[in-house]
């Protein structure tokens, strides 16, 4: 890790701000001192910090401040990763100040929020610094104090001591010298055992910011003479823009320009999270977000066939073309499609022991089939993006996830070096992989290069839905061959999906059983597509867990004990050597919520209750979902939660978080779904699109972690893919019937009776 000296006074600071287009100058003062007279620190010395690391600052005053690497869209990272900081820093966590650093990868790392990386990510890089800086402060006080062995002096809660000679001193008393040491590499980290931070609950930072409406949010930013800007895109995936008169616009009320962009140009390389769904953007600039919609309005377009797209993408998987067929896509043809391609070869994914032979001398066969619909992301912040692009530099500022990967497109898209990029990020209303595809980003910047003026970009609802950027829709075909002993003897997935299929096939109950299959296949299509809380875990982890419940059932097995023998077999006898999951924490989930839901307890028996289980994202997952009726609908009134995501940091922010995955789950489970009729999507807000409400959110959702002293893994998405699964249990004890077709409350396929 190098050391950086920056120790700005405060003239210098402004100048270096304005010099970087204004945004620092909010950022690092304003809202700083804000955060710190809002914490009960005296922000009247503020002005000098002294720079340890890339994620620490300390002003003579003894006031700290922990820089947050990853962007924050209510997973609460923003006080989470900075308690890693603070825990080996050894400082009084209520003396902390917490802000959110720029975008800077080279000293930040690689700041990206998503995949449930962040915990994991940083968990020894942001230790590691804490401990650094605690080193420097030690150094600095030795040297001070003539101290011959660092060792000597010792630290508690922000203080440095030296019990010898009785000195004592606060670390802004050494601050300054310590901002000279070269930054020490290898220092010994704390024992998880003397933890006084993390594994103890901190409230969120930035809680009483958000509740007193402060402004955080990308939608929340101003700028200077900034511009509203709105794209008008084509109605139906599979068109594109053929011409347009916007006379009639530009006599609106406010409105300054209209005119046509290109997202990318012919031949473009897009990178591994680059995406379009169209390319040729018709763009509405004015004074107000109201001028622009009106104006909108006034547009004359004519649109046409896009006819079949070829792109170049790179990143992930090399440098290939893809073809982008132009059909204007239906929900029923595409069902059609999937059950043609279901009946013919897939791709094998895995395959061990002799399953062809085993179906075919097996006494009983189970065969299942389960499908779900496009998903939309549904952020609460819809899609914003601010840009101020001159020939010279660019500033950019929103809420995005992963600025390290949108950095280069932005680069080759705007012709500028990354050196005269700024990117600021904004707390996002909202992710869930959505603001990972900065493709919004790129429309901003080049609507302000093109309209020369600072500009906001705005979607409104209807347009984010009807962008795309959905959860893909899936199917797949589950499998299990009995003997007359009601044993399972192979087992056989088969998943397919538009424009991409849902099969994890390591995965359990991958390596439990001595004859297993797993294949793929995937459709081309137009729809454009991306990750979408715990990507392809959230289908696979629906349909795995109903089948191995109705598997359970049709052996006579009670469907965790079912499981836990599955569990038992991979852990002491194997199958393969590429089984991704650890049987011994797996299982642990399943006992723990086995326990804590009183599973097979008489004071149960009011209550419809459905189990799953899954691993994802590192990390194990499991729920006991009790369904009662609720004006004569089913209604999930209480979950039982079981997690081993190893260190939980914030427990109650991780709880939390689990909370909000399960009703997320249950909403996305029940009424979830976005259908196409010649390419238009049907559900275009949220009069149409059904979410959960409030009152049909569980009463209770008790929440239990696996106490170890494992490195913490992911929790934003582990907790998400299970709960479709016990909800499809829960409903099957509630009614007498399976459930295969997402959402649950859709029309389902009559299956007959095991």
């Amino acid at each position: 890790m190098e050391k950086t000296n920056t120790n700005f006074n405060r003239r210098a600071f402004l100048k270096a701000s304005a010099l970087v287009g204004g945004g620092l100058m909010i950022q690092f003062s304003a809202l700083a001192k804000l955060g710190l007279v809002e914490r009960g620190v005296d922000a009247g010395a503020a002005a000098e910090w002294n720079e340890l690391t890339g994620y620490i600052k300390i002003t003579a005053d003894n006031i700290i401040k922990i820089i947050c690497p990853n962007p924050e869209f209510g997973q609460n990272v923003m006080t989470s990763l900075p308690m890693m900081v603070a825990e080996e820093l050894d400082v009084n966590w209520k003396k902390v100040v917490v802000e959110m650093g720029p975008h800077d990868n080279t000293k930040l790392g690689p700041q990206f929020t998503g995949g449930s990386n962040s915990m994991r990510m940083y968990w020894k890089p942001l230790r590691e610094a804490g401990a650094a800086a605690r080193n420097m402060l030690m150094q600095a006080a030795a040297q001070t104090w003539s101290v011959p062995i660092v060792e000597e002096v010792t630290t508690k809660a922000g203080v440095l001591y030296h019990v010898k000679s009785g000195k004592t001193g606060k670390y802004g008393d050494f601050a300054s010298k310590a901002a000279g040491i070269p930054v020490p590499k290898g220092v010994k980290l704390k024992d998880v055992k003397n933890f006084n931070v993390v594994r103890h609950s901190q409230k969120n930072v930035e809680g009483a910011k958000i509740v007193s409406g402060k402004p955080l949010f990308g939608l929340d930013y101003k700028h200077e003479g900034m511009l509203i800007a709105m794209i008008q895109h084509p109605p139906a995936f599979g068109m594109a823009l053929k011409s347009f008169d916007g006379s009639e616009a530009l006599k609106m009320p406010g409105i300054k320009n209209v005119f046509s962009i290109k997202l990318y140009e012919d031949g473009f390389e897009q990178g591994g999270f680059d995406t379009r769904t169209f390319n040729d953007l018709l763009v509405v600039v004015g004074k107000t977000t109201w001028e622009v919609m009106n104006a909108r309005k006034k547009l004359i377009v004519e649109w046409m066939p896009a006819g079949d797209i070829k792109d170049t993408m790179g990143g992930r998987g090399g440098k290939r073309e893809v073809v982008v067929p132009g059909e204007l896509e239906n929900t029923t043809t595409q069902l059609e499609k999937m059950r043609e391609y279901a009946s013919k070869p897939a791709q094998q994914l895995r395959k061990d022991g002799d399953p062809e032979t085993a179906f075919k001398n097996a006494a009983q066969i189970i065969e299942r089939t389960y499908n779900a619909p496009f998903l939309a992301h549904n952020c609460m912040e819809p899609m914003n993006f601010f840009a101020h692009v001159t020939d010279e530099k660019a500033l950019v500022v929103g809420p995005l996830q992963a600025p390290g990967w949108t950095e280069p497109t932005l680069s080759k898209v705007l012709k500028l070096p990354p050196d005269k990029i700024e990117i600021q990020m904004t707390r996002m209303g909202g992710g869930f992989g959505r603001r990972a595809y900065g493709h919004y980003l790129l429309e901003a910047a080049l609507i302000s290069k093109k309209a020369k003026a600072p500009v906001k970009l705005i979607y409104s609802r209807e347009d984010d839905t009807t962008y795309g950027i959905y959860r893909p829709m899936y199917t797949a075909t589950y499998r299990a061959a009995l003997d007359a002993n009601k044993n399972l003897i192979a087992f056989h997935v088969k998943g397919g999906g538009i424009p991409e299929h849902a099969i994890h096939a390591n995965r359990f109950p991958a390596g439990a059983v001595d004859n297993y299959l797993a294949e793929g296949w995937q459709i081309p299509s137009n729809i454009t597509i991306g990750a979408f809380r715990a990507p392809r875990s959230n289908f696979n982890a629906a349909a795995e867990q109903s089948f191995l419940d109705e598997l359970a059932e049709a052996m006579g097995k009670d469907p965790i004990d079912f499981r836990l023998e599955l569990l038992k077999r991979a852990k002491e006898n194997p199958v393969g050597k590429n089984n991704e999951y650890d049987a011994d924490r797996y299982a642990g989930v399943l006992k723990l919520v086995k326990e804590k839901s009183g599973w097979n307890g008489p004071e149960q028996k009011k209550y419809s209750r459905g189990v799953a289980a899954y691993f994802c994202h590192n990390s194990y997952a499991a729920h006991v979902v009790d369904m009662t009726t609720k004006e004569g609908q089913p209604y999930v009134e209480r979950v039982f939660s079981a997690i081993d995501c190893g260190i939980v940091i914030n427990p109650d922010a991780a709880t939390n978080m689990v909370q909000g995955a399960v009703v997320d789950g249950i909403g996305n489970s029940l009424y979830g779904g976005l259908t196409h009729k010649n390419g238009v999507v049907e559900e275009n807000n949220f009069h149409k699109y059904r979410i959960i409400r409030m009152n049909e959110a569980p009463k209770k959702v008790e929440v239990h972690f696996v106490q170890n002293d494992i490195d913490p893994t992911g929790l934003g998405e582990p907790p998400f893919p299970p709960v479709f699964g016990a909800v499809a249990n829960a409903l099957y004890k509630a009614s007498g019937r399976r459930f295969y077709q997402q959402p649950y409350s859709s029309p389902q396929p009559e299956i007959p009776a095991v």
